[in-house]
């Protein structure tokens, strides 16, 4: 049986907590239809041990590379350093300051052989710890974007996608969603794989988790007025619905439900300020540093 092999990139910036984490995830991977036959390390204008860390896996493990930009200039420029260095026809993005389950590349890749597909994305998974408003308000978001990708694709945190294109615009604060744009233009399909887990880290700070809902919101506006492209997210009547499924469903949890999403509410109100008013386009963005301690156990 020939296999699909895939070419996975890992962006990474001032990553050290977690870089060595998820390398190890990806090179321990339970693999049968799909093999992976290299991962890029891009980082970009790292100041930390990222580098360092990566390039001692680099030295153990020849399907590793590494790949530096001297100085920051956001992810998506990152993403396309990738993109010219990678060799096969099917593309993996992860973020740096995830991991992935231990089935997921095989997951997300495998649906190629269908050439109707042209991107696929898993199911990101908080490690927070519920403890907090905050975190609820991670969980819940999460959870929502389960629920609205199962009704409507909408990929992010870990994406494949065939090599139909060779950039993608360096100023989008969005990549997985210009990506998505890019794919669905060509006529391809996209498709959300609800089992392949991705771990991530919601920030732990209201400040934090604003700024974060805010910056994603100015991408969204970015995107469809640039790509003309709307996020699924984007539709308010897929959103009330599923609001007051939420509410139906856990009837306990209203006020915390509806707190949430009045914060979420507040942070788009807030974008639109800063993309309208203000004409901002965070495509390089300030790290989330209480999202970055990751829990390995799961």
């Amino acid at each position: 049986m020939t296999k699909l092999k895939c070419s996975i990139g890992v962006i990474a910036f001032n990553e050290e907590q977690n870089i060595g984490n998820v390398l190890r995830a990806l090179l321990s991977q339970r693999l049968d239809e799909v093999e992976i036959g290299e991962i890029i390390v891009v980082s970009s204008g790292s100041t930390d041990r990222t580098d360092v860390i990566v390039q001692g896996f680099v030295d153990r493990y020849s399907q590793i590379k590494l790949f530096l930009q001297p100085e920051r200039r956001g992810k998506s420029s990152a993403i396309n350093l990738f993109l010219s260095k990678a060799k096969y026809e099917i593309l993996v993005i992860e973020s740096a300051d995830t991991i992935p389950g231990r089935d997921t590349v095989e997951k997300l890749v495998s649906p190629f052989k269908n050439e109707q597909i042209g991107m696929s994305g898993g199911r990101p998974t908080p490690l927070n710890k519920k403890e907090s408003f905050v975190d609820f308000s991670v969980h819940l978001l999460w959870k929502m974007h389960h629920r609205l990708a199962m009704f409507r694709p909408k990929l992010g945190e870990m994406i494949a996608f065939r090599k139909v294109f060779s950039s993608i615009a360096e100023n989008s604060a969005v990549d997985e969603a210009s990506i998505e744009a890019l794919i669905t233009g060509t006529g391809l399909k996209c498709l959300y794989v609800s089992d392949a887990i991705v771990w991530n880290k919601g920030p732990e700070t209201i400040c934090e988790f604003i700024s974060q809902r805010k910056r994603i919101a100015i991408g969204h506006l970015w995107l469809k007025d640039n790509q003309n492209y709307l996020v699924s997210s984007s539709f308010k009547f897929l959103l009330f619905g599923l609001y007051l499924s939420e509410c139906i469903d856990n009837p306990k949890d209203i006020i915390k439900i509806t707190a949430a999403a009045g914060l979420e509410l507040f942070c788009r109100f807030l974008g639109r300020i800063d993309y309208h008013i203000k004409k901002s386009n965070p495509f390089i963005w300030e790290m989330v540093r209480s999202s970055k301690n990751l829990e390995t156990g799961k």
